[in-house]
């Protein structure tokens, strides 16, 4: 089975362990953003995937092309051109300090993409699943519009699509992101959102089988899954991690055990989860059974430094058995 992904990839500068952002003389860099990281955590689940961006044809871009590289994504569709590649600081924060993101990525090579520069009936011939984030549309009228045709095009082909609603307040700079992210929504088999993101970007309370009835209304379908994580903060480090998962064609309502995480880098935790999902439902795992792999993976993911998720499925089934 073979998965495509869309979306941004940014260079990601944090200061070491606890340190103020740009008041300490160091910072650590690695590649992420939401759909490479969905991409490295199929990758490495054995799905085989090819990432979908644009980067700029310089040393910042090359070094990004081959980090994807290395971790197993496939790169046939990554286009080059533009000026710059987007950035993103991380703080992780401390005890009373939470953490803390400032991005940099206004003028980005993937924030000028054109529609007309992506050819998807080639991108996604052969694809089983395609996967975006509600991150993608806020970046700008054309990776909004790209979004647009590729779901389109995905569903003509009869490929699954799911979105990840990712909920980025800085992005959307005071825009309601409703009108933008929900006809997406409603166009996608599998859904993805922690409650405040479901709230502010779909307009409704996080009730699984209830947001699977109401995009259904206007989609011409309901949504195949809908998946809510939760993530309950214990301490600056602690934090407990589950998910539920509404099975559309059953009627069944799924709830994963609670995982008590003590935390080192909580970015990318959602979309290990993302990944882990599609990877079981692509296999025709049961969705009961898919939702604990994926939450125990999402759960491995908060416990490794950094964006990429480089969790295996023995890795998952040796901890669960644990």
């Amino acid at each position: 089975m073979r998965a495509v992904t869309f979306g941004e990839l940014l260079l990601r500068l944090s200061p070491p362990g606890e340190e103020r952002l740009l008041v300490s003389p160091k910072l650590e860099t690695c590649f992420g953003g939401a759909e490479a990281n969905v991409a490295v955590g199929l990758a490495h689940l054995g799905v085989a995937c090819d990432y979908v961006t644009r980067i700029p044809e310089n040393p910042l871009g090359g070094a990004g092309l081959e980090a994807l590289r290395r971790e197993g994504v496939g790169t046939t569709h990554v286009l080059r051109g533009g000026q710059r590649l987007g950035l993103y600081f991380v703080e992780s924060g401390d005890d009373l300090r939470a953490m803390r993101v400032v991005y940099d990525r206004a003028g980005s090579a993937f924030a000028q993409l054109e529609p007309a520069m992506l050819d998807w009936s080639a991108i996604l011939k052969g694809a089983a699943w395609f996967h975006s984030t509600g991150i993608t549309p806020a970046l700008g009228e054309g990776p909004r519009a790209a979004l647009a045709a590729a779901i389109s095009c995905a569903r003509s082909a009869s490929i699954r699509v799911s979105l990840d609603l990712n909920f980025r307040a800085a992005l959307w700079q005071n825009r309601d992101p409703m009108p933008t992210v929900r006809p997406l929504a409603e166009q996608a088999d599998l859904v993805i959102g922690n409650a405040d993101a479901i709230k502010t970007m779909l307009g409704m309370e996080a009730d699984p089988q209830r947001v699977a009835e109401r995009l259904g209304e206007r989609g011409g379908r309901a949504s195949r899954f809908v998946a809510i994580t939760e993530r309950e903060h214990r301490g600056p480090r602690d934090q407990t991690w589950s998910a539920a998962l509404y099975d559309v064609q059953t009627g069944h309502l799924h709830r994963s055990r609670r995982h008590e995480v003590r935390v080192v880098d909580r970015v990318g935790g959602g979309d290990s989860f993302t990944a882990a999902l599609i990877a079981q439902l692509l296999a025709g795992n049961e969705p009961a059974e898919a939702l604990e792999f994926a939450v125990a993976a999402s759960a491995l993911k908060l416990t490794i430094p950094g964006d990429f998720c480089r969790v295996s499925a023995a890795d998952v089934v040796a901890w669960r058995q644990r």
